[in-house]
């Protein structure tokens, strides 16, 4: 059979249309995300959210009740005028002024009760000074009759008991006009002390503010880190009036998960970010040995331990913090040099082992792996991969063993 050309182009467009159909029909390799197995530097932390707070803050509190006046006022040349962030020095700086309190209003029954009181006291001083007068007349006459007496003893006219009786009137009398005018006293101040209940409150006022009484100064070298009372007002004993402090003097408190805080060691290592600038280095100083409850943002009650910091970097490094300002803090529980890392998101579960997608040659392999610690971004290997072996990341319901895949390329 003679070959010709036209039969030529009728053998092959039937062998190109059945290549075609094959190459359009034979699966393609999936485009999976891959990574590898390597050695590597690991460390476990806890994060969470903490607050600085200077370690040492003095509360200025009121010693007495009474009247404190302006403390932050807006004429900044005024002595007492402080305000937050100012430095005041210790045992210098007058940091609050207080003055007595003044009375209160009278209603109509107690002004009448005072008044009646005052008006019964003015009568037994008036009583009281009578009662004065009478014994000074009785002393007068008992006095000249111990002189009249002794002139008679001289000349032997009368006895001597008669003698001694005259002088034991002059001591009797006298020793009843002293506690006659003790008593006088005693009613004198009772009405001063009726009289002093009938004050106006309006000039009592105007009294207490002519007169300082009480400069409270700072207890420390430091500034003010909180003013509890602006304006004027009356406060109680021990009433807090300002708080003073260094701020330099920081340190931070994370309150963690008790679940998390048995795992920190006192020294461990810190990171501490998200206050707006650079990340600084911490060390753990203290672990609380009692927790208390909090109330989670979801309404979880939760059991919260206070862990306390130190920073490590200089104060220049973290100098714009100051006293209540929030953190994020990064406490190592665990670290090593050399371990055999994927990322988390390549592991899933298969029965109770953990497993991953290995690939070999174009092909996946269901591989069990034993894992170690983790962290947010790796997991640990101890056994069941190799180092520069690849894995699936993020692996779909489509990879199963032995299917073909390549790598997704990244841009």
């Amino acid at each position: 059979m003679q070959f010709t050309p036209k039969k030529a182009i009728g053998y092959l467009l039937p062998a190109l249309a059945v290549a075609g159909i094959v190459w359009f029909a034979w699966p393609k390799p999936i485009l999976v995300d891959l990574a590898q197995a390597k050695l590597e530097s690991m460390e476990v932390t806890i994060s969470d959210e903490a607050k600085t707070r200077v370690r040492h803050v003095y509360t200025v509190s009121a010693p007495v009740a009474g009247k404190v006046l302006r403390i932050s006022s807006a004429n900044e040349d005024e002595e007492i005028s402080r305000h937050i962030g100012e430095q005041v020095t210790a045992n210098e700086t007058i940091v609050a002024v207080m003055q007595p309190t003044i009375p209160t209003l009278l209603d109509v029954r107690s002004r009448e009760e005072l008044q009646a009181a005052v008006t019964a006291a003015e009568a037994a001083v008036k009583l009281a000074e009578a009662e004065v007068r009478r014994l000074e007349s009785i002393l007068e006459l008992s006095r000249l009759d111990l002189n009249r007496d002794e002139a008679l003893a001289r000349t032997k006219t009368i006895a001597a008991k008669e003698l001694d009786q005259a002088r034991f009137d002059v001591r009797t009398n006298e020793a009843a006009l002293a506690s006659a005018k003790a008593q006088l006293e005693v009613r004198r101040s009772e009405r001063a002390v009726a009289t002093a209940r009938l004050i106006d409150p309006l000039s009592a006022d105007t009294a207490a503010s002519q007169a300082c009484c009480i400069q409270i100064r700072a207890p420390a070298t430091g500034r003010v880190l909180k003013i509890y009372q602006d304006s004027e007002t009356v406060v109680p004993a021990g009433a807090a009036l300002i708080d003073i402090g260094d701020p330099l003097d920081l340190e931070v408190v994370a309150d963690l998960l008790s679940t998390d805080a048995v795992q920190v060691a006192v020294g461990a290592s810190v990171l501490i970010d998200g206050w707006g600038g650079q990340p600084v280095k911490g060390r753990v100083k203290r672990v609380d040995p009692a927790g208390f409850l909090k109330i989670s943002a979801l309404g979880i009650e939760e059991q919260r331990v206070n862990t306390v910091i130190d920073f490590v970097d200089p104060p220049e490094a973290w100098s714009k913090l100051g006293h209540d300002y929030r953190v994020i803090v990064h406490v190592t529980t665990w670290n090593t040099e050399g371990a055999l890392t994927i990322p988390v998101s390549a592991i899933f579960r298969k029965g109770d082992d953990w497993a991953v997608y290995a690939v070999k040659d174009g092909r996946v392999k269901t591989s069990i792996v034993e894992t170690g610690h983790r962290n947010e971004r790796v997991v640990e290997i101890l056994a069941g991969l190799a180092e520069d072996d690849q894995v699936i990341l993020h692996p779909s319901d489509r990879i199963s063993d032995g299917v073909a895949v390549d790598e997704r390329e990244t841009h």
